[in-house]
């Protein structure tokens, strides 16, 4: 596909979830790039659970849920009517549930297929049709990104260095395209973002196979790490961008804004703000299992009787946040609701 046939392997969107045949196969990001394996589903419930057990992370989820709709179109092919509409939305409601902190997006991706899918009830193929409809907002939501990722050109040096934290996955390869065709030496350090390290595995493999010179340090290395050898500003994406200007991302971003600004470095986060989502306190922060913390790759390095804590996001304060990277330009994390003047009324940017 032209949108994304330059991109890493794992951004294509064959490679994240697609829909064929009755099969959602979603590209199984808890052991890639060790393994390149896929999880195949055959119904939508299947769908949520990869979503809920983490097959596939960071924007992946939105194609997923997509395809998802897809494949609940291919299970209601007996229906008619009203009668497969109210299958659509209970499989909407279902998919959109996959994650309780991204549920309100989640919830935006699946409206949009059911909004396309009311006017094609007794097709066919409403399947395919949903399918393309998942490919043409994956491809919306890629230009949208493109748009920040040219908006973030502006903060950059000709030479120096860009903290990431786990993966920012489209802002990553749009980054990736742009810093490429701009000549600018640039180099990442990624933390490796613990426990399922993807800022190791997916943000260094994207950065690294689109060319770029790519480093990963462990999560307790960040302060040693700006403190030797410097950095030029940190980045990450939120999964939630709240209009009060705190970010929700996954945890760890808080603790890197906080030495960022200790060593006076700026922290821009990127993304489309949530204008729906006054504050972090209009969501719910996921707490995982804590058997997750307490292992690696399947590997449990603790004994018996040892607890684990694992909240899969934390919230980063407007104060410690300089600035919000989106489409229509840069704002400073206090001052969104000059984004949401100009933005006008609209869904998230996954949306129809």
């Amino acid at each position: 596909m032209q949108f994304d046939g330059d991109l890493a392997y794992m951004l294509q969107a064959e490679h994240v979830a697609y829909y064929k045949d009755g099969i959602v196969s979603i590209l199984d990001r808890r052991i890639y790039p060790v393994r390149v394996e896929y999880v195949r589903c055959k119904t939508h419930v299947e769908v949520r659970d990869a979503l809920r057990n983490m097959v596939t992370q960071s924007a992946g989820p939105y194609t997923a849920a997509a395809m998802g709709m897809a494949l609940a179109a291919h299970e209601s092919r007996h229906l008619k009517g009203e009668a497969r509409l109210r299958y659509l939305e209970e499989a909407a409601e279902v998919l959109a549930s996959g994650r309780p902190t991204t549920a309100i997006r989640m919830a935006q991706v699946t409206r949009g297929a059911l909004a396309v899918a009311k006017d094609h009830l007794d097709d066919e193929d409403l399947d395919l049709i949903l399918r393309d409809h998942a490919l043409h907002s994956m491809e919306k939501r890629y230009a949208t990104i493109h748009r920040v990722a040219k908006n973030f050109m502006e903060l950059l040096p000709e030479e120096g260095t860009v903290m990431t934290q786990c993966f920012g996955e489209t802002i990553i390869g749009m980054l990736a395209r742009e810093i490429k065709k701009s000549g600018r030496d640039i180099a990442f350090v990624c933390p490796e973002t613990r426990p399922f390290l993807q800022g190791a595995r997916f943000t260094a493999s994207v950065l690294s196979q689109m060319g770029l010179d790519t480093t990963v340090i462990t999560d307790n290395m960040v302060a040693a790490y700006i403190e030797n050898h410097g950095i030029s500003l940190f980045t990450s994406a939120a999964d939630s961008i709240c209009m009060d200007g705190s970010i929700v991302n996954k945890v760890g971003t808080h603790q890197i804004a906080i030495v960022s600004a200790y060593f006076g470095v700026p922290y821009f986060a990127t993304g489309i703000p949530d204008m729906d989502v006054k504050s972090a306190k209009d969501l719910t922060i996921e707490m995982r299992d804590p058997e997750e913390s307490l292992s690696a790759h399947g590997i449990k390095h603790t004994v018996e009787g040892v607890k684990g804590y694992y909240p899969a996001f934390d919230v980063t304060p407007p104060n410690l946040v300089t600035g919000v990277v989106t489409d229509l330009g840069i704002f400073k994390s206090t001052e969104l609701k000059e984004y949401e003047k100009k933005k006008g009324a609209g869904d998230f940017y996954f949306a129809v």
